[in-house]
């Protein structure tokens, strides 16, 4: 067990971007809009937060056109769901460890 959760997704904001990316099946995004929503974020915020996640390699990001509009998704990489399920593994250790104790 690791000492220090990982910081990136320690965050209350990314913890929650994280999470509801980890519930889509593989391969699979969510659209920007959705993702505020859910993450209870402003779009100034949540982009900065895509960013710190996609810079640490834990979210793709995919820009297109749906006729005339812009349209963003965001989804988890394989370093992401990795990430994110050794994140929960830590949780759970601490969980257990308290349990014992």
């Amino acid at each position: 067990m690791t000492d220090q959760p990982d910081a990136i997704i320690h965050q209350p904001i990314r913890l929650k971007i994280m999470a509801a990316l980890k519930a889509l099946p593989d391969g699979e995004q969510l659209e920007f809009v959705k993702l505020k929503d859910i993450a209870g974020a402003t779009e100034g915020n949540l982009g900065a937060h895509i960013t710190t996640l996609e810079s640490a390699g834990y979210a793709s990001v995919a820009k297109d056109f749906v006729g005339k509009r812009p349209r963003t998704r965001v989804g988890l990489t394989r370093q992401g769901r990795r990430a994110f399920e050794d994140y929960v593994t830590y949780l759970k250790d601490i969980l257990n460890t308290g349990a014992s104790s």
